[in-house]
């Protein structure tokens, strides 16, 4: 391709995202538009979010191509998410990238937000990986909870479709080896954070706040997850058909551990509370602001007690402590030659240093996204579409959202 240029368009979720990425790797522009209305609900409204990123995504991609100083004329290709994620959500983004493809006369490249998370640490480790095969990726999310076994697909060779791929063109096939049961690890954060009346998104603030109370304070556990051979899962497995549990799966789920703050609270009458917390953070005007600003955290830290402290650190480091420990069976089990860990939660420093840590003990390299990287973005996505378009992978004309879309 003469240029290698790429738009891409994310919509999936409550981030309205559009990118312009040269060869997969060189992000030229990055424009996020963060949908702050969702705070006031305590998660991401459906409707609400389809009407934001109608309002967002003709600025969001202007702005995109300003900032990257390209003309349309200078795109190889339009990139945007089919799925998972929201129907409303992906609708948006999908009917405008169809639009713009047609009108400027470009393919449309369909990519699903889960290859794209991966692919936001893939673009940045092309020499830590080099040839490294198969790869271990956590793809850990507000919405997600995935372990893929990826593995590369060899040059030269056929690609569904029966195309070949051409000379130096590298592509990825994954398998899914581990998914949550039931919450995210995102959503599990940003639940409890909402129970202890900490603003929206919660995740970012739990991190925050954590390094302030005892992590050992509150003994949190997690059960094992067994797995019956065919693959469905099963809450319970007797003794009679253990033998039977696929030892290949690395399955988890954080429904417990929820359910388990939820009983410390009610244990404990720390409603009250969490009543007045949230009206003072509220009155301070601290309900959309950033925890990573050091003044808001101090000003926030003057609502919290130490029971909440210790609660939210005893939290994070029981979920943290989970994911690194399937994570590294997993790896060790399906002899992983490296980590991809990705995801908003990704941005977590407790599971960056823990994750860390423990590979660093096996030998093991693991890559994370840069932060801006972590959460929805559409640069991952038009870096995931780059090999679609040296390929020629293009999406048909009747592409439509797939709001339950599967990776591997």
């Amino acid at each position: 391709m003469p240029n290698g240029l790429i738009l891409g368009i994310e919509s999936s979720c409550d981030e309205t995202s559009a990118a312009v990425v040269r060869n997969g790797r060189e992000v030229l522009s990055n424009v996020v538009a963060s949908q702050l209305i969702h705070s006031n609900y305590g998660g991401v409204v459906p409707e609400l979010a389809s009407r934001e990123h109608l309002r967002a995504i003709v600025p969001v991609v202007r702005e995109a191509m300003q900032r990257a100083g390209v003309a349309y004329s200078d795109l190889d290709a339009v990139a945007v998410t089919e799925g998972p994620g929201l129907a409303g959500a992906l609708l948006v983004g999908i009917t405008f990238a169809k639009a713009l493809a047609f009108g400027a006369d470009l393919p449309l490249i369909a990519v699903n937000h889960l290859e794209g998370h991966i692919h936001a640490v893939l673009m940045d480790t092309a020499t830590t990986f080099a040839g490294a095969s198969p790869l271990l990726a956590l793809v850990v999310s507000g919405g997600h909870t995935h372990l893929y076994l990826a593995t590369r697909t060899p040059q030269n060779t056929g690609i569904p479709g029966g195309r070949s791929l051409p000379a130096g063109v590298e592509t990825w096939h994954y398998r899914n080896i581990g998914k949550t049961l039931d919450d995210a690890a995102g959503e599990a954060f940003d639940k409890v954070a909402k129970l202890l009346g900490l603003p929206y998104p919660g995740g970012p603030w739990m991190d925050a706040l954590a390094p302030h109370g005892d992590p050992k304070a509150v003994p949190f556990t997690f059960a094992q997850i067994k797995t019956k051979a065919t693959g469905h899962t099963a809450p319970k497995l007797s003794r009679e058909n253990l033998d039977h549990a696929d030892p290949t799966r690395f399955d988890l789920s954080f429904s417990g551990i929820k359910t388990a703050v939820r009983r410390y609270v009610e244990l404990y009458a720390m409603h009250p509370a969490i009543l007045q917390r949230e009206a003072a953070l509220h009155a301070a005007n601290l309900i959309h602001a950033k925890p990573s600003n050091p003044a808001t955290l101090q000003q926030a830290l003057t609502h919290f007690d130490p029971q909440t402290l210790n609660l939210i650190a005893s939290f994070q480091a029981a979920v943290t402590h989970y994911l690194t420990r399937t994570t590294l069976l997993a790896a060790e089990h399906y002899g992983a030659r490296g980590l991809l860990v990705s995801g908003g939660v990704a941005a977590n420093s407790e599971l960056r240093r823990r994750i860390t840590s423990e590979a660093a003990r096996r030998h093991l390299p693991v890559a994370f996204p840069t932060i801006a990287l972590s959460t929805d973005n559409a640069a991952m996505i038009a870096a995931a579409a780059h090999p679609k378009l040296l390929s020629r992978n293009f999406a048909p004309d009747t592409l439509e959202p797939t709001p339950q879309l599967r990776l591997g």
